[in-house]
């Protein structure tokens, strides 16, 4: 990532239901990206109501959650902006959901929440920007 990439700003919107986890991943992104502005949200129903105030140009999403799920959140931010990038962050590896990411065009990357698959995340996030 170069330095211009990460001094852009830009808006990311993490949806885990986990706050250990939400906490983990901003304290990454805003290690890498300073100039970001994030914003939470602990489930796919608070993501989709956060939405339209704060129209993210990326989001980390987890599968499992209470009320609406990942995927189905993502299917719907996705229909509402095909622009955001987005990428399935979760606990979740069975083939299953590798392939329900993959029906969906979205990057699977694996936690639990480290530098090395945050990395991961932000490296899909950025190779269309």
């Amino acid at each position: 990532m170069s330095q211009d990439e990460a001094s852009l700003e830009r808006k990311l919107l993490i949806v885990d239901d986990s706050k250990v986890s939400r906490m983990i991943i901003r304290a990454f992104f805003a290690k890498m990206c300073p100039a970001w502005v994030v914003q939470e949200a602990g489930s796919g129903d608070a993501a989709l109501t956060l939405l339209a105030d704060f129209q993210p140009d990326f989001v980390t999403m987890d599968v499992n959650m209470p009320g609406i799920n990942g995927f189905d959140a993502a299917e719907q931010i996705l229909a509402r902006d095909p622009k955001v990038r987005l990428v399935m962050l979760s606990a979740n590896i069975q083939e299953s959901s590798v392939r329900m990411a993959a029906s969906l065009r979205l990057n699977f990357v694996a936690k639990p929440a480290t530098e090395a698959s945050l990395q991961q995340a932000l490296n899909h996030l950025l190779a269309a920007t």
